[in-house]
């Protein structure tokens, strides 16, 4: 959400995390561990000094959501298994009964996302809404 929240601000200015914090309710310690993780990786880039913040390096069509999955070291795996071995993923060395249906589905998910651009995201404009926004259409009971 950080990052579309980024590119939705069109480049035009600096964005700052207390902004991307207060917009989305994400805690500012938190987004710091990620904008590190994203600058180290060339996601994002800081501006230093007042009216400083983040800007996106490139333009956002470049800018794959797998690529930002990657970035902050975010799994995607559908299942517990972990790469114990060459042969599987239980203790003796073999595949759990379902590692290959969970593994497919990983693999999907990540073409999946890698097909998807954050100029993508920010285009379907109707589906973003800000933590302290009412959602389009939608009316509070009274």
């Amino acid at each position: 959400m950080a990052m579309v929240d980024i590119a939705m601000q069109g480049g035009n200015r600096p964005v700052t995390l207390s902004e991307i914090s207060t917009r989305q309710d994400i805690a500012v310690s938190y987004l710091e561990q990620i904008f590190m993780k994203l600058r180290k990786n060339g996601l994002v880039a800081s501006v230093r000094g007042p009216g400083g913040g983040y800007i996106l390096p490139v333009n956002a069509m470049e800018i794959k959501i797998s690529d930002i999955v990657t970035a902050v070291d975010e799994s995607i795996k559908m299942t517990r298994c972990t790469d114990k071995g060459a042969k599987g993923c239980m203790d003796k060395g073999a595949k759990c009964i379902t590692h290959n249906l969970w593994e497919g589905l990983g693999r999907r998910i990540f073409d999946y996302l890698s097909s998807v651009s954050l100029a993508d995201i920010c285009k379907d404009k109707q589906n973003v809404v800000f933590a302290h926004e009412e959602p389009r259409g939608v009316h509070a009971k009274r």
